[in-house]
């Protein structure tokens, strides 16, 4: 088997999201700096934050604007803090043995960049030959993201000062990698290209916000799993069952690379802001949701605040603080991302062990079990509210789930 040149860090990681703005009072680099020992005792891997550079002035959303609205790629929000902030806090998260990615905004631009200034060229234009606003299909309908506007990639002298922007903060910040936003709206050419000549700076971990096979052939790593989302809000919902998990591992909707990994998750900054916070997604299906996130194959995602039960939605625009309360859920997931560290079965990608789907005589209890290396790991959980019996004749209570391991 062909395995994809993943840096070997990944293999057994997790990932976790930080959300500057919301993550403290003070929505600093610094204060959240004092977060870091407490992620790596939960045992987050990958540390991904939403784009940390200024935000434009020029139509902005809101009083604060969306971090996707970048007036400076080679620069620190001040609502943040400055370039010294950051590199300090990714020396501290290297030296916790944590890596960071930084959020990659590259199909557009705040109104108020200076290319728009300098290289209007770079930009799409309207029928009637000017800059517009950046409309989007998402399959259903237009949106029309007002606050930015699209970088067009026909134009030759855009890619090299894309990228250049790029290996500036592996350069400057010693950045492990990116997230990029809308991956597949531009050419993966693009990627493959700038892949390249971040791999002569340093060994990089890359995440396409994208579902496409080909994404994964050079330049990106890893992918969203959108479809394991959509089954697990589904089942939470009591919209679905086992058969739904069935379909959904024996019938992809794309044929992936064997070594692409795909980031599983109950939540992001989109799904929060936008469609729901996780108590009115998951309810008290939550947890159960979440252990088959981190169990079936893919590399796990925690989004800011989950480890606190994160039921309200986050404000994009505006300032509003993460309220942490008891840490309800840190050690729910140190738990779970011990196991993805230590257990070889659940290693990303073609490392890790397939998923042998194991019959429980009814569609409201799913049980897989996953076997690499001689050990074996067997996880069952009840996707109903109610008690169900088991096999071998025990019970298991509503949303709940057990795990045994075992060599062969």
């Amino acid at each position: 088997m062909n395995l994809f040149p993943h840096v070997d860090w990944s293999r057994n990681a997790s990932i976790y999201e930080v959300n500057v703005r919301q993550y403290t009072p003070e929505g600093t680099l610094t204060a959240m700096a004092t977060h870091l020992p407490r992620l790596q005792k939960m045992g987050v891997s990958i540390l991904w934050f939403m784009p940390i550079q200024p935000i434009g002035l020029l139509m902005r959303k809101g009083t604060l604007g969306s971090y996707y609205a970048i007036r400076d790629y080679t620069a620190v929000n001040p609502e943040f803090g400055t370039m010294a902030d950051f590199c300090a806090l990714v020396q501290q998260a290297h030296a916790l043995g944590m890596k960071v990615i930084l959020d990659w905004v590259a199909n557009h631009t705040a109104w108020d960049h200076v290319w728009t200034q300098q290289h209007p060229e770079w930009y799409l234009k309207n029928a009637q030959g000017d800059i517009h606003s950046y409309l989007y299909d998402n399959g259903t309908e237009i949106e029309d993201w007002s606050d930015v506007c699209g970088l067009d990639y026909q134009q030759p002298a855009l890619w090299p000062a894309m990228t250049e922007a790029m290996l500036y903060w592996l350069r400057e910040a010693d950045v492990d990698g990116f997230r990029c936003d809308v991956a597949g709206l531009l050419p993966t050419l693009f990627w493959e290209q700038a892949r390249t000549q971040m791999e002569q700076i340093k060994p990089v971990f890359m995440l396409a916000e994208w579902a496409d096979p080909g994404l994964h052939a050079k330049a990106f790593d890893m992918t969203y799993d959108w479809s394991l989302y959509e089954v697990l809000k589904k089942i939470a919902r009591g919209e679905g069952d086992a058969r739904d998990l069935h379909t959904y591992l024996e019938q992809p909707e794309k044929l992936y690379p064997a070594d692409a990994y795909r980031m599983t998750f109950t939540a992001n900054h989109d799904t929060n802001s936008w469609h729901g916070h996780d108590g009115a997604q998951y309810g008290s299906a939550f947890r159960a949701m979440a252990v088959l996130a981190a169990t079936l194959p893919g590399m796990p995602l925690v989004y800011s605040g989950q480890e606190s039960g994160l039921n309200k939605q986050l404000q994009f625009f505006e300032k509003d603080a993460i309220d942490w309360g008891t840490y309800e859920h840190a050690d729910f997931y140190a738990g779970l991302l011990a196991l993805k560290k230590t257990h070889p079965a659940l290693q990303n990608g073609a490392t890790g062990g397939p998923v042998d789907i194991m019959d429980t005589g009814h569609t409201g209890v799913f049980r897989f079990q996953r076997v690499r290396d001689g050990r074996r790991i067997q996880v069952t959980v009840n996707l109903t509210g109610q008690s169900q019996t088991l096999p071998e004749g025990t019970m298991l209570a509503g949303w709940a789930w057990e795990m045994v391991q075992g060599s062969l």
